[in-house]
């Protein structure tokens, strides 16, 4: 058997058609505590805590619905290089987030996958606790 290479599920990224509408519904009516909020880049995006890691975020960027699970590896370039002599294949170049480098990528079915080395783990807990702009 292969050795595992995700570590553990770091984020669920869902996509939003209405941010404002979708904040109030995650705090509000879910009563998610409100991690962080980040408007910069022309992205609006919040983290929610609804049971613990992993966390929920929302993001105006990406089209609704989707959702896309973020897991986290070690060494994002070993963790490429195990998976693609497996016959796993990038969607598309490395980028960075906040919290490190990543690669998405998709199951045959198209379902949307993330693998992320968190680097710089909850920088955004600093940066915009509670929706500090």
């Amino acid at each position: 058997m292969a050795d595992p290479v995700f570590k553990r599920l770091a984020y669920i990224y869902i996509g939003t058609s209405d941010y404002d509408a979708d904040l109030i519904y995650y705090k509000e009516v879910l009563a998610a505590k409100l991690m962080w909020e980040f408007h910069n880049f022309g992205a609006r995006v919040a983290a929610f805590d609804l049971c613990g890691e992993p966390w929920l975020l929302i993001a105006d960027h990406v089209p609704a619905p989707s959702k896309r699970l973020i897991y986290a590896v070690d060494n994002l370039e070993e963790a490429a290089q195990t998976l693609k002599a497996r016959g796993w294949e990038p969607d598309g170049s490395k980028f960075e987030v906040p919290d490190g480098p990543c690669y998405n990528f998709k199951d045959k079915s198209g379902n949307e996958y993330a693998i992320l080395e968190m680097s710089r783990p909850h920088v955004l807990d600093k940066e915009y606790k509670k929706g500090k702009p």
